[in-house]
């Protein structure tokens, strides 16, 4: 009783447990539009580094892709963070900021997985698809891409999932999302381990259920390809 006693100060006295589900739906809507912004930054590397590949050299095209995505690799995703959010933002809309910074960084990732996809896919494919008369544009969007789609799922699942818990450095930057959460409650009520664990609990949830729907969105994929 004396430790449900001492929860309910923590969590429900001290409103705690609001601040965490202030902080959770920070961190859920970074996470979505970041993921979001990250697929269509990543296709759209993606395809600017593949047209080396259809020229046989390089491109300008190519070189802007893999510049972007070497520099973004290879800097520490909090340094990037706090970047866009003094320099490019000044201080300003820090969930907005968050939303790029992640959206970016996930950008370069993405677009080495979807890359990846294409490549995968038979080049049959493609020349079936020019064989028929379609373009080269045409021809990625209505036959490459949705089967690379299919080979790049779990990668791209798991990029989610990774992209959802690195949001936990939005602290740095002072934006109120689920670790920072835990921060306030820490600095009011002068315990660790309850809001530390209560946030770990968390996070292992929604990576969970984001795991638990990823698997039943495969089983689907699997399934339309048997019939």
């Amino acid at each position: 009783m004396n430790f449900i006693n001492h929860l309910y100060n923590i969590f429900v006295d001290g409103n705690g447990y609001l601040l965490l589900l202030k902080g959770l739906g920070v961190t859920l809507k970074v996470a979505f539009f970041a993921c979001l912004l990250g697929i269509l930054l990543g296709l759209i590397a993606a395809i600017m580094k593949m047209t080396e590949v259809r020229k046989g050299r390089k491109t300008i095209f190519s070189i802007i892709a893999n510049i972007y995505i070497d520099v973004i690799r290879g800097t520490p995703t909090v340094v990037q963070l706090l970047i866009i959010y003094f320099l490019v933002f000044r201080s300003q809309a820090s969930t907005l900021a968050g939303i790029c910074t992640f959206g970016i960084n996930s950008g370069a990732y993405v677009a080495e997985i979807i890359r990846a996809g294409i490549m995968a896919v038979d080049k049959g494919q493609m020349e079936a698809g020019r064989s028929l008369g379609l373009s080269y544009g045409t021809t990625m969007k209505e036959i490459i891409i949705p089967q690379a789609i299919k080979n790049i799922l779990p990668a791209l699942g798991n990029e989610l999932i990774v992209l959802t818990k690195e949001t936990a450095i939005l602290g740095y930057v002072g934006i109120m999302d689920l670790a920072k959460a835990s921060d306030f409650i820490i600095s009011r009520k002068y315990v660790m381990f309850e809001p530390l664990i209560a946030i770990a609990i968390i996070y292992y949830i929604v990576v969970k259920l984001m795991t638990l729907a990823l698997n039943a969105f495969e089983r689907r994929l699997r399934q339309s390809d048997i019939r």
